[in-house]
């Protein structure tokens, strides 16, 4: 697993992207969350995930926060 943070969140679209600790932006689909609604996520958050191919390169599979971070503005 990979360790992260939200960058962006397009709240209405619902997909947003992560840093990685690595230093790569990841895009990542709602459909990808694991144990947690979208709407809960926030920018800022630590994050944990798995490195895919998608068609346009690298993305985020099997997304799920860190337990005990609610990112920012929380």
């Amino acid at each position: 697993m990979s360790t992260g943070v939200i960058q962006r969140l397009v709240k209405d679209r619902g997909f947003g992207f992560i840093k990685s600790t690595s230093g790569h932006e990841l895009f990542f689909h709602q459909s990808q969350l694991q144990n947690t609604a979208f709407d809960l996520l926030r920018e800022g958050q630590t994050i944990a995930f798995k490195v895919g191919l998608g068609r346009k390169g690298l993305l985020a599979t099997n997304v799920r926060p860190i337990k005990g971070n609610l990112g920012q503005g929380n």
